[in-house]
């Protein structure tokens, strides 16, 4: 099979709740007892003489695990792919889309709001490998595709929304241009999930994503997880996972799938909830800016109507100085300062110095962001809670001298 013969999307007629909600009978795992959750098979090798010969032998969990195998067809069907492969966190999902496609003095294509272990990533293959990488802004196709005219661009990749700047890339459009000049297009979908979109319907041929967020839901483990829409990707993807021992473990599976049922009804009531929290912030005297796709104030406000099924609850909120951010977070008492997104639990982090320290102050200050710049992650608690918490912490910032 060729490089060339990616188009192979297995179509799912299935609704995804439906899938989500049936784990073990859409897995094609065979469990014996029947199990009503996905079992687990903490093993770390298998008797070949013992097993039913079903057409699927085991030798050892690093090449492949029953759990694991049932994870990746879940995957594969949500986001109607070929195969998936899980990793044991969302950045290994990252190196190993690179690791796979990309060889020595190879130009990638990056939208310049990415996040900042993608760049921290990218910056060590080109200190060790001469990848050579390109940023642009994917909201500007001009600028997108004035890049693969004048380069030749072996791997394009972005995230929708971006982090933090929770800006909408046209996935389709993109797509389009990475066909016409025959780069591979990847979407980090980690923000977004295959409740909201699914990358590969729009023309991406990866959809690569940390299971550690809104997947897993429960802030318990981390994990990542890449799908490809073509069986030769897929191969290649399994046997680099295999060779680098970047497969997730038995156990971590279990944990993220216990998030899978609760998926979707979660992502849309958080999405409420950072609504009315965005809508609130939006008109409060002491912020200077939010950032919220869903708010009909933002650039791409139709595009995120037309491409996403649910908003994500994140917003990006600028305050008058960097002290005001640094005493928004310590006065809150419900939003605890913490990396990460997606969890059940409401937090804030200023991405300057916590998910995107490894940007040099003058790359932050091209991405627009400054130390005033607080990403706040919607969780499930009592949205009035949330609010009253925040409109607390936004008056105590008052009492405070600022020098900017």
């Amino acid at each position: 099979m060729s490089e060339t013969e990616r188009n192979t999307t297995k179509t799912n007629p299935m609704k995804l709740e439906t899938l989500l909600s049936n784990i073990p009978q859409y897995a094609g795992i065979s469990d014996p007892y029947g199990a009503t959750h996905l079992p687990i098979y903490n093993t770390a090798t298998f008797d070949q003489k013992r097993q039913n010969h079903d057409g699927s032998l085991y030798d050892y969990s690093r090449s492949g695990n029953p759990t694991r195998n049932a994870l990746e067809t879940i995957f594969s069907k949500a986001e109607n792919g070929f195969g998936c492969v899980c990793t044991n966190t969302g950045i290994a999902a990252i190196a190993l889309l690179f690791e796979t496609t990309l060889k020595t003095g190879d130009h990638v294509l990056i939208e310049k709001d990415c996040y900042g272990g993608t760049y921290r990533l990218l910056n060590i293959l080109f200190e060790k490998n001469d990848i050579q990488a390109h940023y642009a802004d994917f909201t500007d196709c001009a600028a997108v595709q004035r890049i693969l005219q004048n380069e030749t661009i072996r791997l394009v990749l972005c995230e929708s929304p971006t982090n933090p700047g929770l800006k909408i890339v046209d996935l389709e459009k993109i797509a389009l241009l990475c066909k016409t000049y025959n780069s591979l297009f990847a979407v980090d979908n980690s923000m977004a999930t295959f409740a909201v979109q699914k990358p590969l319907n729009l023309g991406a041929d990866f959809s690569v994503f940390s299971t550690t967020k809104f997947i897993s839901g429960h802030g318990s483990v981390t994990a990542g997880a890449i799908v490809s829409k073509s069986e030769y990707w897929y191969e290649k993807l399994s046997f680099m996972a295999n060779a680098h021992g970047q497969a997730q473990s038995p156990f971590d599976v279990f944990l993220v799938s216990l998030g899978l049922p609760t998926l979707v009804c979660r992502m849309k009531a958080q999405e409420a909830s950072a609504l009315k929290l965005a809508t609130f912030l939006s008109t409060h005297p002491d912020v200077v800016a939010v950032s919220f796709p869903g708010l009909a104030s933002h650039p791409q406000y139709d595009l995120a109507k037309k491409q996403m099924k649910i908003i994500p609850a994140l917003l990006t909120i600028t305050l008058e100085s960097a002290t005001k951010a640094e005493q928004l977070i310590s006065n809150s008492k419900l939003f605890g300062e913490k990396v990460s997104f997606g969890c059940a639990d409401s937090r804030m982090e200023i991405p300057a110095k916590m998910s995107h320290a490894t940007y040099s102050a003058a790359d932050l200050l091209e991405k627009g962001i400054s130390a005033s710049t607080v990403r706040i992650s919607v969780g499930l608690e009592d949205t009035d809670d949330l609010i009253h918490d925040i409109s607390n912490a936004l008056k105590c910032t008052n009492h405070v001298k600022v020098f900017v």
